[in-house]
């Protein structure tokens, strides 16, 4: 692979990351989001020394822009977690598991976020068992938009970046035959 590829190919990983972290910043439903979406794609096409790390700086800049809040390490510690996930998936890249990933990676969010949203010091949830259960069936109509926006970003994120993959290929070898 040569330095152009090599760059095209890391750049656009790099770039859909930040538009995705940023398309956090235009109207959309709540929770309809590209974060799962955002710490998949990082694990299963980032190499291992960007793949948490870029997902992460892109959501921090993104944050930065939308506000901090409280309880944001339970959301980063959640992305490292689906960033794994995405780790497993890039030996495994056949749409039903890439599927199966996208649908755990939104259930992890949601049992991660919401047991730290039941954790936080002051919350409108008791600290009992009832208390938790009753902050997760709160919880439950955003759950149905984080599934259907991890679902529509990691099928516009990785059909888009694999789309780029191929026509390198075609690229590479109609270069191979000219030259």
């Amino acid at each position: 692979m040569n330095t152009r590829q090599i760059f095209t190919r890391y750049g656009a990983a790099f770039l859909l990351v930040f538009v995705a972290a940023f398309s956090r910043l235009l109207p959309h439903p709540a929770n309809f989001t590209p974060i799962g979406a955002i710490a998949l794609f990082g694990g299963v096409y980032l190499e291992k020394r960007f793949a948490f790390v870029v997902p992460i700086l892109a959501m921090l800049i993104s944050d930065y822009f939308i506000g901090f809040y409280s309880g944001m390490y339970w959301v980063y510690g959640s992305f490292v977690l689906v960033g794994l996930v995405g780790v497993w998936l890039k030996n495994h890249k056949k749409p039903l598991y890439i599927l199966g990933g996208t649908v755990v990676s939104s259930i992890l969010f949601f049992v991660v976020t919401n047991f730290g949203v039941w954790m936080t010091p002051g919350s409108m949830y008791a600290p009992t068992w009832a208390g938790l259960v009753e902050c997760y069936v709160f919880a439950v109509p955003y759950f149905r938009n984080s599934l259907a926006g991890d679902i529509f970003f990691v099928a516009v994120m990785f059909a888009g970046y694999e789309g780029l993959l191929l026509l390198l290929k075609k690229e590479q070898a109609e270069r191979s035959v000219i030259g």
